[in-house]
């Protein structure tokens, strides 16, 4: 009886999380093998219907406890249906503590998500389509332990 109910509510918290009008993109790239190769780049199409607003872009990640740096280094890109780059940016994501090596983020076990702000209130110039993409810019090829990358789009409030 018990399992039923904790199935019962995963289903329903993930139904729910589903239905965010707030959110306009939470998707994840998996890496293979915890090996991010600088070719790879990652990239993920969303659409805004709502120019009104401002959105907050975050920075999904998720690594291996063996990661071996305590940050990361990303740069995004965001184009519009033209493939114009409208905004792009160097990022350092801190993933552990520099002193201590305390990880930073959520997980259990070996594995950790963080969710880390890259721009906040901002505003899309147009309704349509548009893609944010993302590389690694730790210089190591293939980046050990990072396990997947993607973005998360939100509202943030009225104009």
């Amino acid at each position: 009886m018990k399992s039923k109910i904790f199935i019962g509510s995963i289903l329903l918290a993930t139904a729910m999380s589903a239905c965010d009008s707030n959110t306009i993109l939470k998707d994840n790239y998996n890496i293979a093998d915890a090996k991010w190769f600088i070719k790879d780049t990652p990239e993920f199409e969303f659409n805004v219907d709502d120019t009104t607003t401002t959105y907050n872009v975050f920075y999904n990640v998720r690594n291996n406890r063996s990661y071996p740096y305590y940050n990361l280094y990303l740069t995004h890109y965001l184009s519009d249906d033209k493939g114009k780059v409208i905004h792009q940016k160097l990022d350092e994501l801190v993933l552990f503590d520099p002193s201590t090596g305390k990880k930073l983020g959520e997980g259990l076990g070996d594995v950790y998500d963080h969710k880390i702000l890259a721009f906040k209130s901002f505003s899309f110039p147009k309704k349509g389509k548009y893609k944010i993409q993302v590389k690694q810019y730790m210089r190591q090829n293939p980046l050990a332990d990072i396990v997947s990358v993607g973005f998360t789009i939100e509202k943030a409030g009225i104009k």
